[in-house]
């Protein structure tokens, strides 16, 4: 490759000596500012946003060099006979606007009155930009937001090389420098790799105080390996632990023990409360309970999430429910299948967006959309009566007549409202869980209640028609989803405890007493915390006056035991730890698989492995930093998926949203439990 500047340029003026850049065609006034427009040197020329990156670092360079060699040039010809020599020794002339700043006359002021002192060294250094060794702040700055954008969403670093890339962000500032694949690759990935680690540093030191809890993500890849992802969660954030490949130890139980104490030990025992799985398998339940033989009690729990998908899909598969679906799935399949009757739908129905309504959390569709359609049930109704409907050719068919039928039928609506009203409440607690960025140990144990008080309301207190919606339900919670910290969060949540709602039975003390044998080996700290629950139970000292801000809407648990638990240290410990936790799992986060499955294939350098495991650590801790649970699952932002069943008749299909595989688990709905 040619070195000239003039072989990217063309002399388009002789007299005047101007040259015009043969990419961008702009015209400038000489030849050095021809080489600073093409090796982007801001100054008194704007930088070509066309020059291939090739040509600009070969300039640049060129161009930083011959300015740094004339910088020590001019430094060696000065006579400065009365600096130290320290001072005359620069590791980088940078370093003279940090430390010494030398004023010219004409500022008034000087560090030396001799005169000779006088001279203009320190505008030569602004001049030559940055030496090699060091950066421009501003640059660094636009690299590292550049840098960031590729970590946290994946996007591959050759995307950097694409023109279109390259337009997109000149059409936003012409100036941006804009970092070579070689770059975000290597400096700027370390830069963002230090800030990651001292983010993750600052959360683990706050686990001596809240606790933590180790979140698990299983899936099967598409060549069947077994692979986990293992986070940590505490309020101060969710950071990334590591990934696994456990297909040679799934099913042996020693060996995952073994897997599982090395994780708890890294963590720390001391700040670990409780594990949350994605899965129902009853070989983990054998393997933590392995795990307590041998080190302190860890909690075990199924994310409530998962657990509460259970229970709509035991709902689901009930008969009478199963047929109300599939009836109001062919209406569905029906309007988005012609588009004259998708218009007619829109316009006879202003009250919703869409028939069907989409979500991210797919087991809810089906619901939302039958509680849709009931609340649409007159002008559905009016709608298929109308002499615009009359008109259209699929009302002459089979089909259409069929729906009409179907939309007129007394029965199927007195079903649908019934499966709306054993449902919804689920469903609104799903959708609650995993919009929420707080922590809901303390709540969670009280929102189940809540939603089985809610059912039995709709259905007016009548037990024949609840009650098997209620067993349906406890049979998920007690095998899978409860949990003695669950009871425990409901007692020391002063929202609940000092309200008229709350009511403590045997399962609730049971659950209290469990949490502090488990939490606190010393019995003498046990006994403690036993004589300082009963202060708290009589509302004494300062808990009395916390008593009224409790009942304060959104309390912050936790928070409130740091304000007025001060008078009980043992038991405001105790309680923070606990109402510290989540009870949700990893899946909320929506973690990419792609990194932490190519990150765990065997077959690259060392160097190439080492770098992808700082991408994979940066790119999901970056991830779990930025993600805020209220802004990711708001289900205004989705789209109906013209591909989805509600839509358009298909056969089943294993592959998931965005082409991410299967979880591990995927609990039989005919059985509550699966091997892992």
């Amino acid at each position: 490759m040619s070195t000239e500047p003039c072989d990217f340029g063309t002399l388009v003026d002789q007299q005047n000596g101007k040259y015009q850049c043969n990419y961008c065609r702009k015209v400038v006034s000489s030849l050095t500012r021809l080489k600073c427009h093409l090796g982007g040197i801001r100054g008194d020329v704007i930088p070509c946003p066309e020059v291939p990156i090739g040509v600009r670092e070969m300039l640049r360079n060129k161009l930083l060099e011959k300015r740094f060699a004339n910088v020590i040039k001019d430094f060696e010809e000065l006579n400065l006979p009365n600096l130290p020599l320290k001072r005359s020794r620069r590791d980088s002339p940078s370093k003279i606007d940090q430390e010494e700043s030398i004023q010219t006359p004409c500022s008034g002021t000087s560090i030396n009155p001799n005169p000779e002192m006088h001279f203009t060294f320190e505008n030569n250094v602004k001049d030559s930009a940055f030496p090699i060794g060091q950066v421009d702040p501003l640059l660094n700055e636009s690299h590292k937001c550049i840098g960031r954008f590729f970590y946290e969403t994946g996007v591959d670093f050759e995307v950097s090389k694409s023109p279109s890339f390259w337009k997109m962000i000149k059409s936003i500032n012409r100036s941006v420098e804009i970092p070579t694949c070689h770059e975000l690759k290597g400096r700027v990935l370390q830069e963002a790799l230090k800030e990651m680690q001292i983010y993750t540093s600052n959360i683990r030191n706050t686990w001596a105080t809240t606790g933590c809890s180790i979140l698990l993500d299983g899936w099967v890849n598409s060549e069947g390996r077994k692979l986990l992802i293992i986070l940590v969660d505490c309020p101060s954030g969710t950071i990334f632990h590591q990934c696994a490949d456990i297909s040679s130890i799934e099913n042996d139980v020693v060996k995952m023990e073994a897997f599982l104490r090395k994780v708890i030990g890294e963590v720390g025992v001391d700040h670990l409360v409780q594990i949350v799985t994605y899965s129902t398998s009853s070989f983990m339940e054998d393997v933590v309970k392995m795990v307590n033989q041998k080190c302190k009690k860890v909690f075990w729990t199924v994310s409530a999430s998962h657990c509460i998908e259970l229970m709509l899909r035991k709902l689901e598969i009930m008969k009478e429910v199963k047929e109300i679906l599939v009836k109001a799935k062919s209406i569905t399949q029906f309007v988005y299948s012609q588009d004259s009757v998708l218009k007619l739908v829109r316009d006879f129905c202003p009250n919703v967006d869409e028939l069907m309504k989409p979500s991210k959390i797919s087991s809810i569709v089906p619901f939302l959309t039958l509680e849709n359609m009931v609340m649409e049930k007159g002008n559905l109704q009016r709608m298929f009566l109308s002499s615009v409907w009359k008109t259209l050719e699929c009302a002459k068919t089979s089909e259409g007549q069929r729906v009409v039928d179907l939309v007129g039928d007394k029965n199927f609506w007195e079903g649908a409202l019934m499966v709306v009203k054993a449902t919804i409440p689920l469903v609104n607690v799903l959708k609650l869980i995993n919009s929420s960025n707080k922590p809901q140990v303390g709540s969670i144990y009280d929102t189940i209640d809540q939603v089985k008080e809610t059912i039995r309301s709709e259905f007016k207190n009548k037990k024949s028609q609840y009650v098997r919606f209620w067993e349906a339900i406890d049979e998920i919670w007690n095998k899978h989803l409860h949990s003695p910290l669950h009871a425990a969060g409901y007692y020391l949540n002063p929202s609940i405890f000092y309200s008229s709602d709350f009511f403590a039975d045997a399962e609730v003390s049971c659950g209290l007493c469990c949490c502090i044998v488990y939490m606190t080996a010393d019995s003498g700290v046990q006994d403690l915390i036993m004589m300082q629950i009963e202060q708290y139970r009589m509302g004494k000292g300062l808990f009395g006056v916390g008593s009224k801000d409790a009942r304060q809407e959104n309390t912050d648990p936790a928070l409130w035991w740091s304000k007025y638990g001060q008078q009980c240290p043992e038991l405001q410990r105790f309680a923070i730890r606990i109402l510290s936790q989540t009870c949700n799992g990893a899946s909320k986060y929506n973690l990419k698989r792609t990194l932490a499955e190519a990150l765990l294939t065997q077959g690259r350098k060392k160097m190439e492995q080492a770098r992808l495991r700082d991408l994979v650590f940066v790119h999901y801790n970056m991830h779990l930093q930025n993600f805020r649970a209220d802004e990711s699952n708001d289900l205004s932002d989705e789209e109906v998926d013209p591909m989805d069943d509600w839509v358009v008749e298909r056969q089943p299909s294993t592959v998931i949203k965005n082409g991410e595989p299967p979880v591990i688990d995927l609990d039989s709905v005919g059985s509550t439990t699966s091997k892992m």
